[in-house]
Formats: structure tokens, C-alpha cells, sequence
């Protein structure tokens, strides 16, 4: 079950992971850096990371689509591609071990950010929460979301709810200037009696929780 409110529009995200296999990483950053322009031409790259901790030899990268029908339309248009398929599908599907895709939404109370300057590393936050979606966990969740937030020990840039995939699950992006930074907001964030209270009421509805630092790769938006 997935019940509750979501965003009133027909914008939805694809989150896309990829597993490069362990000695072609550098040949895949490579490949990107060369001819990912081609793809960016059709549609609207929020992000694309490599992870540095939390995960090796994974690539992630979001989406942007108005809806299910533009979507559509954009994967046809990247089938007839001729330079997009012969430059870089040709040359990255034989680094790629796996692929891993799911659709979100934002959640209707988050605006997707932006970080305060260039620089510095992404964590990337999954949460599968207990069957019953929003209406269930949602404003203990967001409560706990909030608190963070207004403790300032990391920038949010976006809260995901996932569509398809595997249900009540909700990827959640911090910014932080470094892993130094990161650690030390973690630590402050631990000794702080409201960040306590309310992750100590939301985690009622956790099942599992994991994350990744992320570093942003050249052609990503958010940098």
C-alpha cells in the first residue's frame, strides 16, 4: 500500500542506478564525460553521482519528466538516436554489470534544493518504511525530516517517495561541504535532545535504513 497525499502535478522522477564493473569505472566516467551531453539534449538531468562510501562501482543518476507520456515520447526519441546509440550506448553497455531503476515522486511537503555553493559530497538516504505509506508514517517522518532540517547540520535537496520499485520506500539527499563536515553534523546531531525525540518516534515505522556519499560527476546539474 502506498495511501496519502502527493504532489498535485504529473511530474514524476526516474531514478536510475547503475553497477560498473569494478576495474571500468574510470572508463565509464570517461565515456560519460565524452558523449553524455547527447542524452542530456532529450531531457532534464536533475543529478548523476558516483558513490564513494556506502557502495563502490555505483553510478546514480534522476530524471526529471513531466509525466508517463513524456517519458515515453523521450525513450523513443533516444531509440532513434543515432548518435546516442552508436557513441554512447555502444561504448558504456559492455562497462555495466547492472541496471536498476524506480519512479518517484517528491513529497508534497519538499521542494527539490539546491546546495549553497559548488563542491563538497552528496548522502543519499533510503528509508523503507512499514507498509501503509503516508498515512501511516508520514508526519512522524516529515516531523523528523523537519527537525533535521532546522537544526542546520546539512542542506536537504530532495525527498522521494517511491511509485514503482519496491513500495514505502523514501530516498532522501543531504549536501554537506565535506565528509568531515557530514561526520561532524552527525555527531551534533546525535547530542541534540529534538533531533532525538523525533527520530525516536518516527523510527516506530522503520524497517531498514542505508546510505551512500555521493560525489557529484562533471556533467551533473547539482554539483
Amino acid at each position: 500500500l502506498a495511501t496519502g497525499p502527493r504532489q498535485n502535478n504529473s511530474i514524476f522522477y526516474e531514478i536510475r542506478t547503475y553497477d560498473i564493473k569494478p576495474s571500468k569505472m574510470k572508463d565509464f566516467a570517461e565515456t560519460v564525460s565524452k558523449y553524455f551531453h547527447l542524452r542530456t539534449a532529450h531531457s532534464e538531468l536533475v543529478g548523476l553521482w558516483s558513490a564513494e562510501l556506502g557502495a563502490m562501482n555505483k553510478v546514480v543518476h534522476v530524471w526529471k519528466y513531466d509525466s508517463f507520456a513524456h517519458r515515453t515520447a523521450v525513450r523513443h526519441a533516444l531509440a532513434n538516436d543515432k548518435d546516442w546509440q552508436g557513441k554512447f550506448i555502444s561504448s558504456a553497455l559492455p562497462l555495466i554489470e547492472k541496471q536498476h531503476n524506480e519512479v518517484a515522486y517528491m513529497v508534497p511537503w519538499c521542494e527539490l534544493g539546491k546546495p549553497p555553493k559548488e563542491g563538497g559530497v552528496y548522502e543519499w538516504v533510503t528509508f523503507r518504511m512499514k507498509p501503509g505509506g503516508p498515512a501511516l508514517w508520514g508526519e512522524a517522518f516529515q516531523a523528523a525530516i523537519n527537525t533535521h532540517i532546522s537544526a542546520g547540520y546539512s542542506k536537504l535537496i530532495g525527498i522521494f517517495h517511491t511509485e514503482y520499485g519496491l513500495l514505502n520506500t523514501v530516498h532522501v539527499i543531504w549536501w554537506n561541504e565535506s565528509p568531515d563536515h557530514r561526520a561532524a553534523g552527525r555527531h551534533s546531531a546525535h547530542e541534540d535532545a529534538r533531533v532525538v525525540a523525533a527520530v525516536r518516534d518516527s523510527v516506530r515505522f522503520l524497517d531498514s535504513q542505508e546510505n551512500m556519499l555521493l560525489i557529484p560527476l562533471p556533467h551533473s546539474p547539482l554539483k
